[in-house]
């Protein structure tokens, strides 16, 4: 890397949304480069016991599919860094990230950061990730089809999750360590108006337990510790996004989130952002991939100036 060169972009991230940027960026002929705090990372996709939602890989492992993502880019010259973004300061020719222990300068930004999930930060929850254990009803649901699992979480995040999986699975239990959801009231009711979903309120998660794979969480409910046997636990409390370093350049929602559109515009002057760190409805692979190439484009039309 020449630390004096101006690259037309640097993006920053290598899940799905940083490596379809990089295949677009080169398709597009930019001088870029990848910046990634994960040593040949590809992403939250890696988790994933198996992918079956996107177009033409069905029934992929995560892990394998974000590893075509990642030979694809690199098959075409992709120039990666591994280092931690420490810092992003604008300059007069655009940019300056300060990663780990060098400054790369850059006329853009692609920002593909990431969200990552919250956390319980209970026994046997990192141990059975991708064993049972996940964090998105959309991603793994059709693998539990009439079978029992668990939803985890109050807010409209997770009762959307139960009812997706409701009709998916024989039985839904939905459990919340409050002794009121969160969501709004016309969720609740459609959840309340299904007959597979128990909801179990005032229960605190002590732990995850299983053998090869989870089988069962263990409650603190109403004073009593209990267990409840279940195929599948999906944690649903929350996302955070990677954008603590955008705060004070670009509009973040209340969230957090880069607030930016389908183009992937921010409200900073050539930064652009990508994948499930941007403001948007619907957090999955295709929508992350489909942002990497709208990114470039809109930073094509940056460059070139043909939008103010």
């Amino acid at each position: 890397m020449n630390e004096n060169k101006i690259y037309d972009t640097v993006i920053v991230g290598s899940g799905p949304a940083g490596l379809s940027a990089a295949v677009y960026a080169k398709r597009a002929t930019l001088d870029f480069i990848v910046v990634e705090k994960e040593y040949q990372g590809t992403g939250q996709i890696s988790e994933s016991e198996c992918v079956d939602n996107y177009l033409g890989l069905y029934g992929e492992n995560g892990f394998d599919l974000g590893e075509k993502f990642r030979n694809h880019a690199v098959e075409l010259g992709t120039e990666f860094y591994n280092g931690e973004l420490k810092e992003i300061i604008p300059d007069t020719n655009g940019y300056r990230l300060v990663v780990s222990d060098k400054e790369i300068l850059s006329k853009t930004i692609i920002y593909a950061a990431g969200a990552k999930h919250k956390m319980l930060n209970v026994k046997g929850e990192t141990e059975f990730s991708g064993k049972g254990v996940s964090y998105c009803a959309i991603c793994d649901g059709a693998f539990y089809k009439d079978r029992t699992v668990a939803v985890i979480g109050g807010g409209d995040t997770a009762l959307g999750e139960a009812e997706y999986l409701s009709d998916v699975a024989k039985k839904v239990f939905l459990v919340h360590r409050r002794d009121s959801f969160r969501a709004n009231k016309a969720l609740q009711e459609r959840i309340r108006s299904k007959n597979n979903i128990t909801v179990v309120l005032n229960a605190e998660i002590l732990e995850i337990i299983g053998g090869d794979r989870a089988e069962q969480i263990k409650i603190a409910h109403d004073g009593k510790t209990e267990l409840i046997r279940t195929d599948g636990i999906f944690i649903a409390v929350g996302t955070t996004p990677e954008s603590s370093l955008l705060k004070g350049i670009a509009q973040l929602s209340p969230g957090g989130y880069v607030a930016a559109k389908e183009d992937c515009i921010t409200s900073a002057r050539g930064i652009f952002a990508a994948g499930d760190v941007r403001t948007k409805p619907l957090r999955q692979v295709i929508t992350a991939a489909a942002d990497g190439a709208s990114a470039v484009y809109s930073v094509e039309k940056y460059l070139f100036g043909d939008y103010s």
